[in-house]
């Protein structure tokens, strides 16, 4: 692909061009890649919203994107030899910007801080530069505020057999 001669080149233009589709979806255009896979490119779009995205949002961006790649100046570079894969992010994604914490609200999160400390705790608020959380140690819970600069890094972790409220009145349902 050469657009302006490189991939990054390349990457920047579809941005560009994508990026106001994605974003009148309600979504934020979090990746953006393209690989070599022998004769083919694979563009790989990762979109995220506010409240999760679901499967229909997702189908409806990449038929956006894909008429957009499907005409000029895109398809004469790619000669339809490309695969379109738009997704979300997946849970094993690095929190690394607010946006990504705030999304992640009332799940279990592995936290670094900046000082090398650790502690594993479930988000209960976000605002513009503080993260609370709910840390468990044994049958006690603390509250526990950190501002987002203090923050390494943080990791989602994966609960298979979490009951939330929803959940419960679910089961007093019947359903």
């Amino acid at each position: 692909m050469a657009f302006g001669g490189t991939v990054a080149a390349s990457v920047e233009t579809i941005r560009k061009a994508i990026e106001p589709v994605v974003q009148a979806a309600g979504a934020d255009l979090e990746e953006l890649q393209i690989q070599q896979a022998g004769r083919r490119e694979i563009v790989r779009v990762v979109v995220d919203r506010d409240g999760g995205i679901d499967l229909n949002l997702v189908s409806d961006i990449s038929r956006e994107i894909s008429v957009i790649l499907d005409n000029e100046p895109f398809n004469s570079e790619f000669a339809g030899t490309f695969v379109l894969e738009v997704t979300s992010p997946g849970v094993d994604r690095p929190l690394t910007q607010l946006k990504h914490w705030r999304r992640s609200h009332d799940r279990l999160i592995d936290v670094e801080l900046t000082d090398g400390s650790q502690f594993t705790g479930r988000i209960t608020s976000t605002t513009d530069d503080v993260i609370v959380f709910t840390v468990t140690q044994g049958k006690t819970q603390e509250e526990r505020t950190v501002a987002f600069a203090d923050i390494k890094r943080g990791k989602v972790q994966v609960e298979f057999n979490r009951v939330t409220t929803e959940d419960e009145g679910d089961v007093a349902d019947g359903h």
